[in-house]
């Protein structure tokens, strides 16, 4: 919906207009129709807008509630807050405008920070309390919309990418070893509060922060997760309608909450085609629907549209489809790269920012299928866990990690060595506390974690880099909540995702629903050969490659000798990952 950022001076000295200018350029693509700052000494809030709901300059941003002193910017959207306006109407309390950041305020007023346990939605925010002199700052349960911060013993600044804070020149932006290493083992995951950079943190998902002036900073959780059975059993049968249920609200508050027309990412799959077949149930006509495509290789076809048409057609929507010469996927790569708040290996990053440049020609809103394959079970690689024998780590890292450790010593120079960290920390989170089993254990931890990491921040960026807002019905925390206690064999029927092909049947065609698990096609940053070796092998030859000392040249050298020999467990190409990763360093740093 927008770009928020701000900053709190330590030393009661006001923060410089340079700086302020500075941080709001680095977020103004997120929100193209609007700019606005709020000053109170040491203390600014900067917001760029995209309008959604209540079109009108009263949804205009930062926005001020005089009688109780407090002043927000919000990025995101609350599906609940009809609701929640009438409640607090009922208490006493009076709106200007139809916004649903004037229902955060009052619901701050209200509740104090409790109110976040009361919105329903995805949302990162700050809100200054001018009698208190704190920053209470807060980021959704399932971390859809991105908070990133950094805090020194002089200054504490947030905003919606790290290359606002960059902006700041306070930020220390030495390369982190510890996430260096999630980075490559977990496929770009760097799992909050951690960022590549040691000087930049990012707020965890269903996290509060509270800030005074004194420096003080507290962090709180407001919410679990929790994988376990319910007390009462429940058929097969009544699984299947509950989450059938829940999905179709999901998708209806996600349509019925906005201004503007709301389209779909079309991409062929099973969560984008049924996405359109429950706003169809939902009674929605002349449904807007976008796919992309891209040029084939030998081993892979670049696009979809042989799934994506028929959906279409059996539901009469209102189609658009963009076939991209690999010619103008190069061209275009360094504006993507440039566009990545963090590193981002997925190779669909690209195809999101290309799809998004086109959509948002149509429609500023748009339902996306992220998530379903987390939530549900979807991908191969669960089945293959749960038929492994070991100990959960093993049987996690043996089929997903990209690199083992001993791997990922020989990837990176000795400086940047340092223990298995990313081991330790997928055996904690594997543990069964908050869960019956060990596949509850790793859909949760996929969920609450790897899932926010990975497709929905770069979703995010991609879209928003268009000033498109992308709403993703599967991560639903109602929904989320009702699959977690979902016995995991239903989820992995039918070669996974076997209780949303159940729903799906007779819905979407069966074509799509039986089809093998696909993955956004972009052959040409797998198969590496031509331009895209030369693009490649030019980055990490470079001098900054060199003088950024970050990996070990004989691996490199090696990479570059086989480009299309080297690839992970999930099949990704170890030379793209490299490459990736330096060409946004020097996009974002040098």
């Amino acid at each position: 919906m927008c770009g928020i950022f701000g900053g709190l001076s330590l030393t009661d000295k006001a923060i410089d207009k340079s700086i302020v200018d500075r941080m709001s350029s680095q977020v103004a693509r997120r929100g193209p129709d609007d700019r606005g700052e709020f000053h109170d000494g040491p203390v600014v809030l900067g917001h760029r807008r995209l309008a959604i709901i209540d079109l009108s300059e009263k949804g205009h941003q930062p926005m001020t509630d005089v009688q109780h002193h407090l002043t927000i910017v919000f990025n995101g959207t609350i599906y609940n807050y009809p609701e929640l306006r009438e409640l607090l109407i009922s208490k006493g309390y009076s709106f200007q405008s139809h916004s649903d950041t004037e229902v955060i305020l009052n619901a701050f007023a209200h509740w104090g920070e409790g109110c976040v346990e009361k919105l329903h939605g995805m949302f990162a925010f700050a809100i200054w309390d001018n009698r208190s002199q704190s920053l209470f700052l807060a980021r959704d349960r399932m971390g859809i919309k991105p908070l990133y911060y950094l805090k020194t013993d002089r200054f504490f600044y947030f905003a919606s990418n790290p290359q606002a804070l960059l902006q700041t020149g306070v930020c220390d932006t030495s390369i982190d070893p510890v996430s260096l290493h999630h980075l490559f083992t977990l496929h770009a995951v760097v799992p909050a509060p951690g960022t590549l950079f040691n000087g930049v943190k990012k707020c965890p998902p269903a996290h509060t922060m509270k800030l005074d002036k004194s420096g003080s900073l507290t962090i709180s959780r407001y919410w679990q997760l929790i994988a376990r059975r319910p007390e009462t059993p429940k058929t097969d049968a009544q699984w299947r309608e509950e989450i059938h249920q829940s999905l179709l609200h999901a998708v209806k508050k996600r349509l019925s909450i906005a201004d503007v027309p709301v389209g779909v990412l079309l991409s062929g799959g099973l969560d984008s085609s049924l996405l359109v077949a429950l706003l169809a149930e939902a009674g929605v006509q002349d449904i807007k629907t976008f796919s992309i495509g891209f040029e084939d290789q030998p081993e892979e076809k670049g696009n979809e549209f042989e799934f994506s048409d028929p959906v279409s057609a059996m539901y009469q929507t209102d189609h658009h489809k963009f076939l991209i010469p690999n010619a103008e996927v190069l061209q275009r790569l360094p504006e993507a790269v440039g566009s990545m708040a963090e590193p981002m290996f997925g190779q669909d990053a690209v195809a999101f920012y290309l799809l998004s440049e086109r959509v948002s020609k149509s429609v500023k809103v748009v339902q996306s299928g992220q998530g379903a394959d987390e939530v549900f079970a979807g991908y191969f690689w669960y089945g293959k866990m749960l038929a492994s024998a070991g100990k959960p780590l093993q049987r996690f890292s043996s089929w997903y990690f990209d690199r083992d450790h001993d791997e990922y010593l020989q990837t990176v120079d000795p400086a940047y060595h340092v223990g298995d960290v990313t081991s330790r920390l997928v055996g904690e989170a594997l543990n069964t506390e908050h869960s019956d089993t060990f596949m509850d254990s790793v859909l949760r931890f996929d969920t609450t974690t790897l899932v926010v990491d990975d497709p929905v921040k770069r979703v995010d960026n991609m879209t928003m880099a268009w000033g498109l807002e992308a709403r993703v019905p599967f991560l639903d925390h109602h929904l989320v909540e009702l699959a977690a206690q979902c016995p995991p064999e239903l989820k992995l029927l039918h070669q996974g995702k076997g209780i949303l092909k159940e729903i799906a049947r007779g819905i979407i065609p069966d074509a799509v629903i039986d089809r093998p698990k696909g993955y956004f096609p972009m052959p040409a940053l797998k198969y590496v050969r031509g331009d895209f070796y030369e693009f490649m092998a030019d980055i990490l030859n470079s001098q900054q490659s060199r003088e950024r000392g970050i990996f070990s040249r004989t691996y490199i050298d090696k990479l570059l000798a086989e480009p299309e020999s080297h690839f992970t467990r999930l099949n990704g190409s170890k030379l793209w990952h490299s490459a990736l990763l330096e060409f946004w360093l020097q996009t974002h740093l040098d």
